[in-house]
């Protein structure tokens, strides 16, 4: 039950620090103007792929110093996968409160320069009206919301995965 504890921790306190830096990341690129640049979009994607990375390795790591230099591949994964769930949470309900209170028209923002966007393109007024209309029916939603999350679990879990396959350690390797 001690391993239980001290995982459960471990979870926690990365996955608020994931959640954390995705908040502050989003934070800092609307303080700056940038929330609907591109080029803010392709920084926040690589923090994120940085983090979604790194925190499970921090909790992986921490964790096997923790009990002694063992490890299971499923307690590995398992520890992954929360740190990241937690911190996927955290950034749904941030992004909610950002949409709800912060900027309430975030999504017609969004949905202008999408439109631009694919003017520029070259679409037809047809093909933009349907693109906008998918757009539209996950931004801010319940389904939206737990694609997301579905997504970055699986990402979390492919993550945790490797990771875990790379420090597991048990007893029986021991000998």
């Amino acid at each position: 039950m001690e391993d239980q504890a001290s995982s459960k921790s471990i979870i926690l306190n990365n996955g608020l620090y994931y959640g954390l830096i995705l908040v502050l990341t989003s934070l800092i690129t609307y303080a700056l103007g940038m929330h609907l640049d591109p080029t803010a979009g392709y920084i926040s994607l690589a923090i994120l792929v940085v983090i979604v990375i790194a925190f499970p390795i921090i909790g992986i790591s921490k964790f096997k110093k923790d009990n002694g230099g063992f490890m299971s591949w499923s307690q590995g994964v398992k520890i992954g996968i929360g740190i990241i769930l937690i911190g996927t949470v955290i950034s749904l309900i941030y992004q909610h409160i950002f949409t709800g209170f912060i900027e309430p028209d975030f999504y017609k923002q969004v949905e202008e320069v999408t439109r631009t966007g694919l003017v520029d393109s070259g679409l037809s007024e047809e093909q933009i009206d349907a693109q906008l209309e998918m757009q539209g029916k996950f931004q801010g939603t319940i389904i939206g919301d737990a694609l997301g999350l579905l997504f970055m679990t699986f990402i979390g879990f492919v993550v945790s995965a490797i990771i875990a396959a790379v420090k597991k350690h048990s007893e029986e390797d021991a000998y």
